[in-house]
């Protein structure tokens, strides 16, 4: 049975899933029936942080153009762009080898934006049914969901979750933060 997380809170993988090496995040949402003259483009992304919270390398930053991690056991993978986001489901997969992360990755932040979302006149308040979750990559069982419940009239970039690092082990972080500025303002904050 999934733990269902609220806005904030904060869980020990290790308390809840003991023996959880790799885990699948599964991202999803719907757009709402609205014509702003676009479909709509939801992105996937994860910024692979140092101690400070900032970016380690322009190569830590995973998305559709840089799909895994630079490290050699490419310890996280982007499984690619949906472009569409239809249907039911995960909408945009990320891996992660927890065992596998270098240590010098201390937060994986977890991100959904919205491409080109000034230009087609879009926003999450368009976007329902939001979730991230989080998969045992062994048992096929979903250990953790977080349900996005706000609405997000005017942001274009959300931080969904974070996976970090804390007393030697992995913690996950239901965020739920949006932001106005679409991807360039997730880069500014990290970099």
């Amino acid at each position: 049975m999934a733990i269902s997380l609220q806005k904030g809170q904060r869980v020990s993988l290790d308390k809840i899933a003991p023996g959880l090496s790799a885990a699948f995040i599964g991202l999803g949402w719907d757009t709402n029936v609205t014509d702003t003259g676009y479909d709509f483009d939801l992105d996937a992304s994860v910024f692979l942080l140092n101690s400070q919270e900032k970016l380690i390398s322009d190569n830590h930053f995973i998305f559709y153009n840089n799909l895994t991690s630079p490290d050699p056991d490419k310890s996280v993978k982007h499984m690619g762009d949906n472009l569409t986001g239809e249907g039911e489901g995960d909408d945009e997969v990320v891996i992660v080898d927890l065992r596998k992360v270098p240590q010098d990755v201390q937060r994986i932040v977890v991100t959904v934006t919205i491409h080109e979302a000034d230009k087609r006149g879009q926003n999450f308040g368009q976007v329902r049914n939001a979730f991230v979750r989080l998969v045992d990559v062994a048992t096929k069982e979903e250990v953790l969901r977080y349900d996005l419940e706000e609405d997000f009239s005017v942001e274009t970039a959300l931080i969904m979750a974070e996976l970090y690092r804390k007393d030697g082990e992995w913690r996950m972080n239901a965020v739920g933060a949006g932001y106005q500025g679409g991807l360039q303002a997730l880069l500014n904050r990290y970099l």
